[in-house]
């Protein structure tokens, strides 16, 4: 018995061992990974230009400082933008100053930074002062400072310096939720030309995937696999507040569970597939509360497996029930609020059974949640012109009575 015991002490060990040297080596920055790496987070130095010289015996003006921006532009990575900008200090070229010659200086040359869309700039007191949500939008982080001149007693003025944050988040229509080896990116290459990794263990997803699902009509909607979850995920454990800050840009989020069930390791508890869907909630309600209000299908997988039927049965009626069942939930799987699913579907991403069932339900969450959007801002513009007219009018009537 003490051998069984000692053996069992020996496996799990080891197995915290690989966990924390595979979560160490994943998590932590290394210079001969660098390529490999997804890039969703860069701090950089920025420095406006100084403002040109004036020239006080002519009322010269010096010529205004450079800005930095940060542009939206298609095909923009960050990864790129470190590439060009290793030492990752900017700064815009000064003014020219004030001569005889031209009195007028000519400003200093603008720098523009290329990003892709998604992009939140955002100080170290975390003050997010812009957003780069399309291609083609156009953040200023660090004014020039402004010429010598008659304003500033011909003293030219310095540039905005400080240090920011470019934080990406991806932009997608749908977002994969699930614990690692659900088979989301099973999934993914189901439905779409991506090629994710893909392998019978977790964590084979370190990067965001972004595939793209075609229809017949020439529709597209855009798919995103991200990092499986963990347990904890809300502190930041594992890949985290790196997987749960891009489900905040996606606007359906698709749960992808195992029919079996989840186990991260032997130092983990077995949870069921029922267990599983609460512990996705809960986690992505402490992370930030606004995410499990967002239409959300259900993707059970693995069917193809043997004895998944019934099991699949008792999760759908459990789902359905959960709402009436709340109070009896354990502590530490239960939620202030709970996903209300749009649909629950049983899937074989492995032999694509079901899938175009959901590519079709996708749409049509999406396109019932868009014409929504669309009547909620036509209501709003309507109450808008509404109040408009009505102060007109009372103001009209009150000159009248005058």
């Amino acid at each position: 018995m003490g051998i069984v015991t000692a053996d069992r002490l020996f496996q799990r060990q080891l197995s915290t061992i690989m966990t924390m040297r595979y979560a160490a080596r994943i998590l932590s920055p290394n210079p001969q990974n660098t390529k490999s790496n997804f890039i969703d987070k860069v701090r950089l130095y920025v420095r406006g230009g100084h403002g040109g010289n004036g020239k006080v015996k002519y009322g010269g003006k010096g010529g205004q400082g450079g800005h930095v921006y940060v542009v939206g532009e298609k095909g923009a990575t960050l990864r790129k933008l470190i590439r060009k900008n290793p030492s990752k200090r900017i700064q815009a070229s000064a003014g020219c100053d004030s001569t005889l010659r031209a009195l007028l200086g000519a400003p200093g040359e603008n720098v523009e930074l290329m990003v892709p869309a998604g992009v939140s700039v955002c100080l170290d007191s975390g003050e997010i002062i812009g957003e780069v949500n399309q291609f083609g939008d156009r953040v200023l982080i660090a004014r020039g400072g402004e010429g010598g001149g008659p304003q500033n007693r011909f003293l030219p003025q310095q540039g905005d310096a400080h240090s920011i944050s470019l934080d990406l988040k991806l932009i997608a229509d749908v977002g994969l939720v699930g614990f690692p080896n659900a088979g989301k990116s099973t999934f993914l290459k189901a439905v779409s030309r991506a090629s994710p990794k893909i392998a019978s263990y977790p964590f084979t997803t370190l990067k965001p995937q972004l595939g793209i699902m075609n229809y017949n009509d020439h529709r597209k909607i855009s798919v995103a696999d991200l990092p499986g979850l963990i347990e904890g995920a809300h502190y930041n454990i594992g890949l985290g507040h790196s997987f749960l800050k891009h489900v905040e840009r996606t606007r359906v989020l698709l749960f992808v569970v195992d029919v079996t069930g989840f186990r991260l390791s032997l130092n983990h508890q077995e949870r069921s597939a029922y267990e599983t869907v609460l512990l996705l909630n809960k986690e992505l309600e402490l992370y930030k509360e606004e995410l499990v209000t967002k239409p959300s299908l259900l993707v059970v997988n693995k069917m193809d497996l043997r004895g998944t039927e019934d099991i699949f049965r008792r999760l759908k009626d459990q789902i359905l029930a959960l709402k009436e069942s709340a109070s009896s939930i354990p502590h530490d799987l239960a939620s202030e609020e709970y996903v209300n699913f749009d649909d629950i579907i049983s899937i074989s991403a492995k032999n694509q059974e079901n899938v175009d069932e959901v590519k079709e339900k996708l749409r049509m969450i999406i396109d019932r949640y868009d014409s929504l959007e669309k009547e909620a801002e036509l209501q709003d513009n309507l109450e808008k012109a509404q109040d408009l007219t009505k102060s007109r009018l009372s103001e009209h009537t009150g000159k009248g009575l005058v």
